[in-house]
Order: structure tokens, then C-alpha cells, then sequence
């Protein structure tokens, strides 16, 4: 049986700069792994990952920030590329790339709907392609989407949307990796206690957001630490392989299927 952990892995994670992405990175450098690439989008990220790349190195880990625009299948193609040629092929492969945007149907433009499906289900189908064409044998690849996949209701139609492709593109890839032992799953938290959340909502649906999921009252916010999301993570990619193709809310019971 192959031991299925982090310690002397190679990780690479696509949006592992900040908030979720740069805790995954720093608690598999504290689990000893052996290397982690930190992917990042723009300018404005830089910082948070070099940030990010000196907690992991000071673990003990190697680590390396990549600046990519993944909404392009060559970017995606080059980021693995420059990981491979870094630290060798990856073991673990994360995507937590996702961009939210909360408005009624009737307003949303073509522009505004091209950026968020080439965002969160174009960017999330090549990384699919190249993780599973790169990642190690018996590895492990997780994609980061949404519980409102599992919710009634308006105003998300653009990014629960765009989602949406991803538990298939997880079941579809699990099938095809599976003889070559690779599990892949996709991991859908609640809203989280980050700037991706705050930005789009007002007060009041704040206040909501922050009382609507059964353990609300014992979360230090209301809503999803990020730190309750990645031991999930973790196990998915670890001793949990064997739960492959699934789509798995992590929420607190803030929504279900």
C-alpha cells in the first residue's frame, strides 16, 4: 500500500498566497513537505506571496512563487511546467483559484460572464488536464468550488455557474487518473472570513450569512474559518484518497444537497 501523506512531498498550489491558499501552504510546509509552489495571479498578490514563500521555506520546505494568469490553457500549461522543472513533478496538486461576483442575471454583461467562466471553470478544467498530466502517480488533486452548489438562490447564477462544471470535471478526471492511483475530489466551503467574501456583500447579508449555518454560533465569525477548511484538505489528499470524484460542502450546515 503506498503511504498516502505530505512529508516529502511536492505541492503545488494555484491561488497560494493568501487567505486559504497561503494556510494550505503553510501547514503542509509544517506537515514536511518538501517543496511548495505558490502560484499567484497578479501584482497586487506578489507580496502576500513572497510572504507565504518565507513561512514555508522557514518550516523547513523549499518554495517557489509563480505569477500566472491561469485563464489561458498555456498559462496553466507553463505554471506546471515551471514547477516540474523546479522541485520535479508535483505529488499533491490544489486550485483554489475562484472569483465571486453577486448581481442579478438581468445585469450581468457578456464581459463580466466570459471573466468569470474563463475564472472558475476554464482555469479550473486546465488545471485538471495538466495536474493530470503532471501529478505523481498515486497523488492527489483538489479543486476549491462553493456550497451555494447546493443552494436555492438568486444572485450567484454567475459564479455558483461557473462552478457548477467542476464536480464534473472532478468525476470525470477521477475516472480517467484513478488506474494511475491519483484521487481527486473538489471541496465546496461555505462563506469564508476572507476579503473574497466581504467584498460582495452588504451588512445586512453579512448578518444573514453570518447566522445561517447550524454551528454559526461556534464559529469565531459565523461563517467558514478558512482554518476549518484545511484539515479537510489535507485528509482529501492524504488518508482520504479513497473518496474520489466526490464533490464534498464543508459549511458548518450552512447549505446541503
Amino acid at each position: 500500500m503506498t503511504e498516502r501523506n505530505i512529508k516529502d512531498k511536492v505541492i503545488l498550489i494555484a491561488g497560494g498566497a493568501k487567505n486559504l491558499g497561503g494556510l494550505i501552504a503553510r501547514d503542509f510546509a509544517a506537515q514536511g513537505a518538501r517543496a511548495v509552489v505558490v502560484h499567484y495571479n497578479s501584482d497586487a498578490s506578489a507580496g502576500a506571496a513572497q510572504d507565504t514563500v518565507a513561512a514555508v521555506k522557514a518550516a523547513g520546505a523549499e518554495a517557489l512563487a509563480i505569477q500566472a494568469d491561469l485563464t489561458t490553457a498555456g498559462a496553466v500549461e507553463a505554471l506546471f511546467a515551471e514547477a516540474v522543472a523546479a522541485f520535479g513533478r508535483p505529488d499533491i496538486a490544489i486550485n483554489t483559484v475562484g472569483k465571486v461576483l453577486k448581481k442579478p442575471m438581468a445585469e450581468i454583461s457578456e464581459a463580466e460572464y466570459d471573466e468569470m467562466s474563463a475564472v472558475n471553470a476554464k482555469s479550473a478544467f486546465f488545471f485538471l488536464k495538466e495536474a493530470g498530466r503532471a501529478v505523481n502517480d498515486n497523488g492527489a488533486i483538489c479543486t476549491l468550488v462553493t456550497s451555494l452548489l447546493g443552494a436555492y438562490t438568486p444572485f450567484y447564477a454567475s459564479y455558483a455557474g461557473t462552478k457548477a462544471p467542476v464536480e464534473h470535471f472532478t468525476r470525470a478526471a477521477s475516472k480517467e487518473l484513478g488506474e494511475r492511483g491519483i484521487s481527486v475530489t473538489a471541496i465546496g466551503p461555505g462563506p469564508m472570513d476572507t476579503p473574497f467574501f466581504y467584498g460582495q456583500e452588504s451588512p445586512e447579508a453579512q448578518a444573514y450569512h453570518k447566522s445561517a449555518a447550524a454551528l454559526s454560533p461556534f464559529s469565531k465569525t459565523g461563517l467558514t474559518d478558512i482554518e476549518d477548511i484545511v484539515p479537510w484538505i489535507r485528509f482529501l489528499v492524504t488518508e482520504g484518497w479513497w473518496m474520489t470524484g466526490q464533490t464534498i460542502l464543508v459549511n458548518g450546515g450552512y447549505t446541503t444537497k
